[in-house]
């Protein structure tokens, strides 16, 4: 399957009332280039900042150096969350406030950065954009640091601009850390617990804290630099963390189903180390057969854990409707997102950027 799209995700996201234009992969994209074109100097200032060792893990993270500290023309990511920074502050604020929230950006980014980092060792994940993840090349400690020093970087890019929104703004991104924190704990928690101990309703709100949280901070970070407010950021903010939820549902999908070359992961990572992921629970949670046969497998070590077994583990979800839920779950994130978005941008136009982003991270290719 090319696109993970269902048609009532097509619904979701399909145009606006009063919009002119049908919203059009190209326009993201093209969104993402403008943002990585005035985010990635801003970056690049601040991870040279950093002491010579950890700047160096940094920059190979993000692509720009090979391991040996040679140049690099690597990837940095898709840019997705400072793009809605810079987007949420354009809906509400104009070019003028864009251009005053490329900082905020940045440090968004930073942190999104850091959380790879720390996920990457905690998951043991060996892959990350198409190259050795930094802690297998440096080793766990280095790796750690440097994410701890990423979101250090990112405070202080706030602490020092001179915005009024910036302290705010600042106070806002550090308790986003600690809900991502929370989230990741109750993530790694859920590994040591059976199979039939957690729920569907455990798992949406770890996933809204992990990865919803980020989303709607940037979002709500964007709105604050345009000088919106309070209900605004708050709409806003809802509008990304319900965009996130969709982003991870997704994301789910293509962890169990997508293809290695495309999405530089090797393919059933989460499977092999039973990561209880949204489609998992869905499926153990489902009361099918499937669901008895998935348990079965969950509950082996996941050191025992090769393709073929994978592939069974795979199939099973599917088959206990995993896979089916968690696309259809993701168009309803999608739909209350519009509503979000509606609150604090009733003008489709002005929204525009905001909808070809939230369009775009659910028609995310495998």
């Amino acid at each position: 399957m090319a696109e993970f799209v269902t048609e009532r995700q097509q619904r979701a996201t399909q145009l606006p009332p009063g919009r002119s234009e049908p919203l059009d992969g190209s326009e993201a994209t093209a969104i993402l280039e403008r943002v990585r074109a005035s985010v990635d100097p801003e970056l690049r200032t601040a991870v040279a900042s950093l002491p010579a060792s950890m700047g160096r893990i940094a920059r190979y993270h993000f692509g720009w150096e090979h391991a040996d500290g040679t140049p690099a023309d690597g990837n940095a990511g898709k840019a997705i969350r400072p793009a809605l920074v810079l987007a949420a502050a354009d809906a509400l604020g104009g070019p003028a406030a864009r251009a005053a929230a490329v900082r905020a950006a940045a440090a968004v980014e930073l942190v999104h950065n850091f959380t790879l980092l720390h996920d990457d060792v905690m998951d043991r994940d060996t892959s990350r954009r198409h190259r050795p993840t930094a802690w297998t090349v440096f080793g766990d400690a280095d790796a750690i640091l440097a994410g701890d020093a990423l979101q250090a970087l990112a405070l202080r890019l706030l602490a020092e601009d001179p915005h009024p929104a910036s302290g705010t703004a600042a106070a806002r991104l550090a308790d986003c850390v600690l809900e991502l924190c929370a989230g990741q704990h109750t993530d790694t928690a859920m590994e040591d617990r059976a199979p039939d101990e957690v729920t569907l309703d455990e798992v949406l709100a770890m996933a809204e804290a992990k990865t919803g949280a980020l989303l709607g901070c940037a979002c709500a970070l964007g709105a604050l630099y345009a000088g919106a407010g309070a209900a605004e950021v708050a709409a806003l903010d809802g509008f990304g963390r319900q965009a996130g939820l969709a982003f991870q549902l997704i994301d789910d999908v293509i962890g169990i189903w997508g293809d290695p070359r495309r999405t530089g992961k090797p393919a059933g990572a989460d499977l092999a180390a039973r990561k209880k992921s949204l489609p998992v629970v869905a499926a153990l949670t489902s009361g099918t057969p499937a669901a008895a046969e998935l348990a079965e497998l969950y509950a082996m070590p996941h050191v025992r854990a090769d393709a073929d077994e994978i592939a069974r583990t795979a199939l099973a979800v599917e088959r206990a409707g995993g896979r089916d839920w968690a696309q259809s779950e993701a168009a309803d994130r999608m739909a209350r997102a519009m509503q979000e978005l509606a609150r604090a941008v009733p003008d489709p136009e002005e929204a525009g950027g905001l909808l070809a982003l939230a369009e775009f991270v659910t028609r995310r290719s495998r």
